[in-house]
């Protein structure tokens, strides 16, 4: 099925998004997901939060700022994009966690082996 016009542009804006991303990433690495914590000890998605709330501030005080300054928006649209895959980490960690805590490595039974990773991916065949 062809795209309408709106779906065409939803898709060039993901696309710009998606493009935008990957080469802060490779330019970067990986210190939204994967910060240094030289100074704060925090989680990656609560320094996503601050990053997000910091971007927000200064859209708040930039008068007209939105309206002009495209990066403003593709920078906030990239950290919530980051957000979201780094919650879904964390959940996947706690259900890790918790099955770690349950099953210890893993579970066996006769000639039945489940490593905690595989009682994970099981997991999210019920989200």
């Amino acid at each position: 099925m062809a795209m309408n016009e709106t779906e065409s542009k939803i898709s060039v804006v993901c696309d710009d998004i998606k493009e935008l991303l990957i080469h802060k990433n490779r330019k970067y690495g990986n210190s939204a997901l994967q910060p240094n914590r030289i100074f704060s000890k925090c989680s990656a998605t609560e320094q996503l939060l601050v990053r997000i709330d910091d971007k927000l501030n200064r859209i708040m005080k930039g008068a007209g700022l939105l309206a002009t300054d495209e990066d403003v928006v593709n920078d906030l649209i990239g950290y919530l994009v980051l957000l979201k895959i780094s919650m879904a980490s964390d959940k996947n960690h706690e259900i890790l966690d918790t099955a770690r805590a349950i099953y210890g490595d893993g579970i066996s039974s006769g000639n039945i082996e489940l490593r905690s990773q595989e009682i994970l991916d099981h997991a999210r065949d019920f989200d």
